[in-house]
């Protein structure tokens, strides 16, 4: 085995394990009140399964990119590979890297700072003693993650274990209610089809959204993944259609114990379902629970972005300190202490509302659309024999996930998508700085006389 060469050790299993615990951290549990609020009525229930159909749609265009090049860094490689590794590729991959060092700290965050929130019915906290809990989940993840892959894979499928469980329990619990095909058979009350109701839908989705990243997450751990032409597009679909059934479960049981009415405005909608039916101890169990989830997709997320600067960097386009490996254990240590020590700041800086919308409008124009657009172009001047996988009805699967995530991206508000757009256009100018040093494309004479004008 090669010194500075990762090892393909997990399966479909631990590919969709790590994919569901990615998926199911504090999201749902924290935007679930947000959604219900948004939509303000019954039909809540949409802004899930526009959720699941975006991700689906676009898990097909991760799925054909995936199982094409599976090798560490996802999206990274992607780009490259789409836009011309001599060419575009290099400004659209060095893109990526660039929103990922600021954008991954903050997924990471995000799940520690909710972490910090639900933990609060269990102990109130000051605002001091919640940005220390979530310092402290940051760091507990790091420890967790600073060994080899193989061990990684184990404790991957016992925090799944618990994320299930925790899923079934709250989805029994208004089964055993009574009343659970209530909020079914009303989902359509006072429901009228107009501008207000759309405009409700894209706001809320942007929430629900959220709750559903990360069903690509294996992707960034492509050179790790055992058969990974056929294991990457199955361990996507598996866990998004497992996920969206779940939430929607989760979503009716919960609404068919607590009115929609009260559930938009609780903190711990979960955990005062839980004490409605069962009592304090049932409850405070099911908080723990909750925390369990969270700290799992903390967890999960922090493992595959790790592999993106390591990836950028061991193919010569980001800093070299980022592509060592880990002398005994073969992970990229370098990249998981700086992306971790990064998050341990945000979590101490940002609050949950701000963060999840600046997630979202950070990625969206580079990982979503310029993705899929890189796929549509590619998939013009390959052939099909150059794609394991093949999204049924190309490229109007592509076309779509398009025109949903401009959507998501014009819901999270104009302040937000200035503030993505200007972190790409500040990485556009980094990029074009580092290039005229390194005499690389477009400052570099061979890389022009071999751009191909099929690339664009």
């Amino acid at each position: 085995m090669a010194e500075n060469t990762l090892v393909r050790r997990l399966g479909l299993a631990h590919a969709t394990a790590i994919n569901m615990t990615d998926m199911v951290g504090i999201g749902p549990f924290i935007t679930l009140p947000m959604v219900i609020g948004m939509m303000n009525g019954p039909w809540f229930l949409y802004a899930w399964l526009a959720g699941a159909i975006l991700s689906f749609i676009d898990a097909m265009v991760w799925s054909e990119l995936g199982a094409a090049f599976p090798k560490a860094g996802g999206s990274y490689n992607f780009l490259k590979e789409t836009y011309g590794k001599t060419g575009m590729g290099k400004l659209m991959s060095f893109l990526f890297v660039w929103q990922t060092m600021i954008q991954a700290p903050l997924v990471i965050a995000s799940a520690a700072i909710g972490f910090a929130s639900y933990f609060s019915y269990l102990l109130p906290l000051s605002a001091v003693e919640a940005k220390i809990m979530s310092g402290s989940v940051v760091i507990c993840i790091i420890v967790l993650l600073y060994r080899k892959i193989e061990s990684i894979g184990k404790i991957s499928m016992v925090l799944w274990v618990g994320v299930l469980l925790t899923l079934i329990w709250i989805i029994g619990g208004g089964l055993a209610h009574g009343n659970f095909l209530s909020p079914i058979k009303h989902i359509n009350d006072g429901l009228t089809l107009n501008y207000a109701f759309v405009a409700a839908l894209g706001f809320a989705s942007v929430k629900s959204v959220y709750s559903y990243l990360g069903y690509y997450n294996i992707c960034h751990l492509g050179g790790e993944i055992i058969d990974p032409a056929k294991n990457i597009p199955k361990s996507m679909f598996i866990s998004i259609a497992g996920i969206a059934v779940l939430y929607m479960l989760m979503n009716v049981s919960v609404v068919s114990v607590i009115p929609w009415q009260h559930a938009k405005d609780s903190g711990f909608v979960v955990s005062e379902f839980m004490e409605q039916l069962s009592g304090h101890a049932a409850a405070k169990i099911i908080t723990c629970l909750i925390l369990l989830v969270a700290f799992s997709s903390v967890f999960s997320a922090t493992l595959g972005y790790s592999r993106i600067p390591y990836a950028a960097a061991a193919d010569g386009a980001f800093f070299k300190v980022f592509a060592k490996l880990h002398p005994t254990g073969n992970f990229p240590h370098v990249s998981l202490l700086f992306l971790g020590g990064v998050a341990f700041i945000f979590s101490l800086l940002f609050k949950l509302s701000d963060v999840i919308s600046a997630i979202l409008a950070m990625r969206i124009v580079i990982q979503f659309i310029s993705q899929a657009w890189g796929l549509f172009l590619l998939r013009r001047r390959k052939s099909e024999t150059s794609f394991p996988y093949k999204m049924p009805l190309f490229p109007i699967p592509v076309f779509l996930a398009i025109i949903m995530w401009v959507g998501i991206l014009i819901s999270t508000g104009f302040h937000m998508v200035l503030g993505g757009l200007s972190a790409i256009a500040l990485g556009v100018v980094v990029y074009f700085v580092k290039a005229k040093a390194n005499k690389e494309w477009p400052f570099n004479i061979t890389a022009k006389a071999d751009k191909n004008p099929q690339h664009f």
